[in-house]
């Protein structure tokens, strides 16, 4: 039986870099609580990104519902149900609305041309969902978000790095999440930031993940804890050193899949964006129209110890603890329900061997298995899987 290829696996320094990093949190005992490491990390973060204001936390999650409590937001946001669980669960447990707007069918970003025709005297933000390492239409979004005086936050948790026409995703916006969760291009194991325009926020975004503290006997403020811990940060430090790295190691997964799966009838890759520096964070395809419908691959793939993901089904405003409520209805975002419904993400990590890509397409192309040398050039490898 074929060793199991995960949709994704984490990228990992080396064990001795990593030891290393940690020795001093051993000998200090300062674990959590907003060390060393972690102002080391954000400091770091802050010139990569190259953005004024970072705020470390304990995930991405919390990140969203922190920046809503502090932007005080009410009322209505506008955002995409072609997300992760966690963007519409945010807005709703922190008391407001989620709106959902349908995506565009070419980057699945939300389709900035419909927001305007959902704002209404409740709306208080925008919040699109960068997808797959593609952005949305910010250019679009912020002179709506003007127009009307909205917020805007970003969830781009998928963007980590990505920049358009040279500006990073991290300054588009009030503000953007990144997640730094262990399956993300960068992680710190689980964790995850902010980064955001107004340096006022800084002490507020403070107190919320901190219990509102101020001092030993001050605590002016209701917060909670959302602080990352030391061991974490300490993870974030190595990883950011590689990140460059696995970044270009991603790219050349992405090259090969795309000159394998690449001109076929009936299968979609995902375009690439003008001006766009992407992160390859996914390899999703679109099955519309193929020889084989999306579960199929999906189950063939399973059947050769290979695991790909139906990323992102169900669509949020579809979800069990939402139904039957008013404004969750998946038919009303007919195109995320398409995509939904049709798209498969293939496995993509730094460390894919190209041939377990070759594999891979072989089984989603329906050729039979073959052994390619290893070291084939990608033409002779297309070549290859055309044979019957």
């Amino acid at each position: 039986m074929n060793e199991t290829i995960n949709v994704t696996r984490s990228s990992m320094p080396g064990f001795e870099e990593y030891c290393e990093e940690i020795r001093d949190i051993w000998d200090s005992r300062w674990l959590t609580n907003m060390g060393v490491k972690h102002q080391k990390l954000e400091a770091e973060l802050k010139k990569y990104l190259d953005v004024p204001n970072v705020t470390l936390f304990t995930n991405g999650h919390l990140a969203l519902e922190n920046i809503i409590e502090a932007l005080e937001l009410k009322g209505e946001i506008i955002t995409t149900p072609f997300t992760f669980a966690s963007t519409t669960h945010a807005i709703v447990r922190c008391g407001c609305t989620p709106v959902f707007c349908d995506i565009n069918p070419e980057d699945y970003t939300i389709d900035a041309g419909q927001i305007e025709s959902l704002i209404t005297d409740r709306t208080s933000a925008i919040m699109p969902v960068h997808v797959y390492g593609n952005l949305c239409d910010v250019e679009a979004i912020e002179k709506i978000a003007e127009k009307h005086g909205l917020k805007v936050i970003y969830d781009a948790a998928h963007a980590f790095g990505v920049k358009k026409n040279g500006v990073g995703a991290a300054n588009f916006g009030d503000a953007a999440m990144f997640s730094f969760h262990a399956t993300k291009v960068f992680h710190t194991i689980e964790g995850g930031a902010l980064c955001y325009r107004d340096a006022a926020l800084e002490q507020r975004l403070k107190d919320l993940k901190n219990f509102g503290i101020h001092g030993p006997e001050s605590v002016p403020f209701v917060g909670g804890n959302a602080k990352m811990n030391e061991f974490c940060a300490a993870m974030g430090i190595c990883n950011l050193r590689h990140l460059d790295g696995e970044i270009a190691k991603r790219r050349k997964v992405v090259e090969r899949y795309d000159a394998l799966l690449g001109g076929v009838p009936g299968i979609k890759l995902n375009a690439k964006q003008p001006g766009v520096e992407s992160n390859y964070a996914y390899y999703p395809v679109v099955f519309d129209g193929y020889k084989y419908s999306r579960d199929e691959v999906h189950a063939r793939l399973a059947e050769e110890n290979i695991i790909a993901r139906k990323y992102f089904y169900p669509l949020t405003n579809s979800f069990d603890c939402y139904r039957g409520q008013p404004g969750y209805d998946p038919d009303a975002t007919p195109v995320a329900k398409h995509m939904a419904d049709r798209v498969l993400t293939l496995p993509l990590y730094a460390d894919l061997a190209l041939e377990d890509v070759d594999r891979i397409c072989r089984i989603v192309l329906g050729r039979k298995a073959g052994k390619i040398k290893k070291g084939c050039c990608t033409s002779a490898v297309h070549a290859l899987m055309q044979q019957p």
